[in-house]
């Protein structure tokens, strides 16, 4: 099938990503920059070295998937670095289109408590990168007339399902010894509970845009019940939740998202029209279950944050495009919003990821704009409604104009 859309049109409409990696979205040459500067060998020091060896276009499994993120975590302890890789993110998703973004990743990873690297610390140098690209875009006379509308974004904060006692995490580390008396699972817990609790001091007392809570990591073993607690208190603070649910798991994982950790949106959900995922022996008509979930989520309008090529390359079983769960998220109208998932490890941007999409399902321009809204609609804007419906609004304006100019109907 091909899609009834240019490369150029789908560059030019106004869209979000919602579910973005900051560790994973880095510039394969500004990884190399900052890895030099910050003495951190990586495997080779030239982007198709990089591409050949680690940031690959398809990958054997998950493992492999996530194997380059020691290299891109490593660099971003140094805070100049860190700055520099959320400034040039916003920038590379201004550059085509992309004018609101919300950035995730688990701060707890770049802390290092022996170099006096905090919470707040990595949070405020995270803020600043983006508050600069934001400003200098939104100075032009185009933004500043109304023309265009402007970027903006705001900041997930990721709780870590597990973490190895020897990974490369020094904040996490450093906690294992601390609490050495503990399972590992309390500790991850205690680390969770940290996060969530500084982030709402962050966003209320200095007015940072911390946006929502996620749990990110390995689903099997790993439930989200392990956390209610956790986003009992995200919920009790007005925070909103967003879950990695249902990427390598059953619908069973995306249940407990939605019922233990009041989630507002679904990471990936890509198992919920796969029947066949499901582990838990009580339910036993896996079909049956799957179609009254979808049903609740759509019927609820909670949004999916979809991953196209990240699913793939994480299942490679999936096979095509064509072959994708996508398409019956489309068929059962269910609000999806297309993301990128981490533009460097998947090698992909979010007009790729929407010529993916459109290359496996028939998609009329009103429906496209639907896709397109819900980017503006089921996101965590900092602001409050009024702003949010304000500038939505002004988002599926300019979508209409692009597509008068590009004659699109």
């Amino acid at each position: 099938m091909t899609a009834p859309y240019s490369h150029a049109f789908l560059k030019a409409m106004p869209k979000a990503d919602l579910h973005l990696h900051l560790d994973g979205s880095l510039r394969p040459d500004g990884l190399i920059e900052m890895a030099k500067r910050s003495g951190i060998e990586l495997p080779s020091y030239t982007v198709d070295g990089l591409y050949d060896l680690v940031f690959k276009e398809s990958y054997q499994n998950l493992g492999e998937y996530l194997n380059g993120f020691q290299y891109t975590c490593a660099v971003l302890r140094d805070m100049e670095n860190l700055e520099q890789a959320a400034y040039e993110l916003a920038q590379d998703n201004i550059a085509e289109g992309v004018i609101y973004i919300e950035v995730r990743f688990a701060p707890q990873l770049m802390m290092d408590p022996a170099r006096g690297i905090d919470f707040d610390t990595v949070m405020h140098t995270t803020n600043k990168g983006l508050k600069r690209a934001k400003i200098e875009y939104n100075a032009q006379p185009e933004v500043q007339n109304g023309t265009k509308p402007p970027f903006d974004y705001g900041i997930i904060n990721c709780a870590m399902r597990m973490f190895g006692k020897k990974g490369f995490s020094p904040y996490y580390t450093q906690l294992f010894q601390m609490l050495r008396d503990h399972e590992p699972k309390q500790v991850i817990k205690t680390a969770a509970m940290e996060m969530i609790r500084a982030s709402v001091r962050l966003r209320d007392e200095e007015g940072l845009p911390i946006v929502g809570l996620d749990i990110a990591g390995q689903e099997m073993g790993y439930p989200a019940h392990d956390f209610k607690e956790v986003y009992e208190y995200a919920h009790q603070n007005f925070l909103l939740k967003t879950v990695h649910a249902g990427e390598a798991y059953g619908a069973e994982s995306i249940f407990e998202a939605l019922t233990q950790c009041y989630a507002d949106r679904l990471g990936h959900g890509y198992s919920l029209f796969s029947p066949e995922m499901i582990q838990d022996p009580t339910i036993t008509d896996k079909e049956d279950y799957a179609r009254r979930l979808a049903s609740f989520i759509a019927d609820r309008r909670i949004a999916i944050e979809v991953c196209i090529t990240s699913n793939l390359q994480t299942n490679p079983d999936i096979g095509d495009v064509s072959n994708h769960n996508f398409k019956h998220m489309y068929a059962n109208r269910l609000a999806t919003v297309i993301c990128t998932d981490n533009r460097l490890v998947s090698r992909t941007s979010v007009t790729q990821e929407y010529e993916l999409a459109l290359s496996a399902v028939d998609v009329p321009l009103k429906r496209l704009k639907d896709i397109v809204a819900y980017g503006f609609k089921k996101n965590f804007f900092a602001g409050d409604y009024i702003a949010k419906r304000a500038y939505a609004k002004q988002a599926l304006e300019y979508f209409d104009k692009v597509a008068a100019e590009h004659r699109v109907s």
